[in-house]
């Protein structure tokens, strides 16, 4: 007779879940590090956070000094907690008196005229 062993599925799958969620908060820590360090760079920030797709989120940053950048997250979710974990304030969306912090130079403005109407760009 053969023996058999079962296996408690339940127990594998929440080896897997935990590793997944300690991912996932390495992942929220280290953006919430780098927002940190973009708004100590530029005098504080604000941010806001926009679904890409299957790519995750994108979040926005603007600093108090006008400049701004950008990262992405691979869900949603983890942007969420990664901005509220850096004390930074969020947007629902990016327009009005936010987008009007944004600064933008000569480089900005020749590459998007390059790039948008197939003009001659300066880079």
């Amino acid at each position: 007779m053969a023996e058999t062993q079962q296996v408690d599925e339940s127990s594998e799958k929440s080896g897997g879940d935990r590793k997944e969620a300690a991912r996932a908060e390495r992942r929220t820590a280290k953006l919430a590090k780098e927002i940190g360090t973009f708004a100590k760079a530029h005098g504080g920030a604000e941010g806001q956070i926009a679904y890409i797709g299957q790519k995750g989120a994108r979040i926005v940053l603007v600093g108090e000094d006008g400049g701004w950048g950008d990262l992405v997250a691979p869900s949603y979710e983890i942007a969420e907690r990664a901005v509220e974990k850096s004390g930074i304030t969020r947007h629902e969306a990016f327009d009005g008196e936010f987008a009007a912090k944004v600064k933008t130079g000569p480089y900005e403005w020749s590459r998007m005229a390059g790039i948008q109407v197939g003009g001659r760009s300066n880079g």
